[in-house]
């Protein structure tokens, strides 16, 4: 299965760390968090921050591992295809998280693609500096192996839910992408509002059972939507309609 790049990003889109409120915004990774101020300068002082557009590809499956990604705004799916050529997306990103950790590590090609959902801001990292990194700063490994772990987790909880209802699937779907990128506001969790086909290929479901589960769900009032955020007012209420 073959992808077209999008048009490419216009050089003034990129930024160095020269500027301090591109530094700044590294720094706020949770990958580095507890990392000694020293460490963090070398490890991000080749660092390159993009702006892409909205449904351009970053990674092709493939590629191969020259750096490692780091999202300071915006969203990503991470997808690949089935043997019948079907999209399936593994993940959905968003700001804080780091992906492309994997091929540089292993020293093997890339295994998905990875699309920007909305504009979004990427540091890239030299994958050297990544593998440099984790090779002299125990922390930096401990940070990776609880993102690895958590990724996990969500993984198996979607696997054991494959054979339960459109309604737990959906919810879950929701519940998942809260506990990753929610935002907190006094309205309750806020998550974006992403295209039913995007929610579909993260649960498994048709498309029009999505939008029936959604509606479903929103009469309820387990769920608010408008246009660019879908908000769940109470988490505990929505993991209650999971059989």
């Amino acid at each position: 299965m073959t992808t077209s790049f999008q048009n490419p990003v216009p050089m003034e889109d990129w930024h160095n760390l020269r500027d301090p409120s591109v530094s700044a915004s590294i720094r706020t990774a949770p990958f580095f968090e507890g990392l000694p101020d020293a460490v963090v300068e070398r490890a991000i002082a080749h660092v390159v921050l993009r702006s892409h557009p909205a449904n351009q590809v970053i990674l092709l499956e493939n590629d191969w591992g020259t750096s490692v990604y780091f999202i300071l705004n915006g969203w990503v799916k991470i997808r690949t295809y089935n043997l019948d050529g079907k999209e399936v997306t593994l993940n959905i990103l968003g700001k804080g998280e780091l992906f492309g950790e994997m091929a540089p590590l292993d020293e093997v090609p890339r295994s998905t693609d990875v699309i920007t959902l909305a504009p979004t801001v990427i540091g890239n990292m030299p994958a050297q500096d990544f593998v440099q990194l984790l090779n002299t700063e125990p922390q930096s490994g401990i940070r990776l192996s609880q993102l690895m772990a958590r990724r996990l987790r969500q993984v198996n909880r979607r696997l054991r839910l494959r054979e339960s209802d459109s309604t737990s699937r959906v919810a879950d779907i929701l519940l998942f992408l809260a506990e990753g990128q929610g935002k907190r506001s006094e309205k309750g969790t806020e998550i974006p509002n992403l295209p039913h086909r995007e929610l579909s290929s993260l649960s498994g479901l048709a498309r029009e059972t999505v939008t029936r589960v959604l509606s479903k769900l929103e009469k309820k009032g387990l769920i608010v939507r408008d246009r660019e955020v879908l908000c769940i007012p109470d988490a505990h209420a929505l993991e209650r309609m999971m059989i």
